[in-house]
């Protein structure tokens, strides 16, 4: 599944009227427009702004939660995971919640990883530095009691076998977890559905998870059906 997402930094989140991305007419989309190009263009830029860019401390696991259960953040998660890629020789995890089947071009079997011990020996390896770690893996490492012990404990693990990890969180709206992810790991991405997810409800996600001190790194607009003119995205 594509995801035609538009990126808004932290400071934005949820902005006054003077940041409300404006509407645009489907008329006056760009006829060489493509949003699969476009979709992977604001996913590398997420990456490189979120990962690679200067803070007082390294931003090395993070958090994927939407703001409701219904909005698809597995597969910007495998795109943020593959664009990261691209970016590093280190080894990433994406963390899974999904069971949903891999296709056979998408596993891929590193010799030099075939003997590896810990998270990825159990692991499905998609690119010579990229694995799918389910979460249900997870689960049955970390036993800890609690929310809290159990991801302290997850994270730990995670930073033994990998660099990086994108962590596809539960939903912020349903869920008290994302928050204390958010606190634990170096961030949480809220992702919010183009023309569903309401403006009420995404401020309220916003305060809760500020309130919770967790560190909100952006935000990411998915299912866009139009792309931003440069004039305007340069504001966002």
């Amino acid at each position: 599944m594509s995801v035609n997402a538009s990126v808004m930094p932290r400071s934005e989140l949820i902005g006054s009227p003077s940041t409300t991305q404006p509407r645009v007419d489907a008329f006056s989309r760009p006829q060489d427009w493509d949003p699969e190009s476009f979709a992977w263009e604001q996913i590398r830029g997420l990456v490189r702004r979120v990962f690679f860019t200067k803070r007082a401390y390294p931003v090395k696991q993070v958090v994927f939660s939407a703001a409701e259960s219904h909005t698809d953040v597995g597969s910007i998660c495998n795109q943020v995971g593959r664009a990261l890629a691209q970016e590093t020789s280190a080894d990433i995890a994406i963390v899974s919640r999904s069971s949903e089947p891999l296709e056979a071009d998408d596993v891929h079997t590193d010799p030099a990883h075939s003997g590896s011990s810990g998270i990825k020996s159990w692991s499905i390896q998609i690119a010579p530095n990229l694995w799918r770690v389910p979460q249900s893996g997870l689960r049955e490492l970390c036993r800890d009691s609690g929310s809290g012990r159990y991801w302290l404990s997850c994270l730990a693990e995670l930073q033994k076998d990998f660099e990086y990890a994108v962590i596809h969180g539960p939903s912020v709206g349903g869920s008290s977890e994302s928050a204390l992810l958010g606190q634990l790991a170096d961030g949480i991405i809220l992702v919010l559905e183009a023309h569903n997810t309401r403006r009420a409800t995404a401020r309220k996600i916003k305060e809760t998870l500020e309130g919770s001190h967790s560190r909100i790194l952006g935000t990411v607009l998915s299912e866009r059906t139009f792309p931003v003119p440069e004039r305007i995205y340069r504001r966002l």
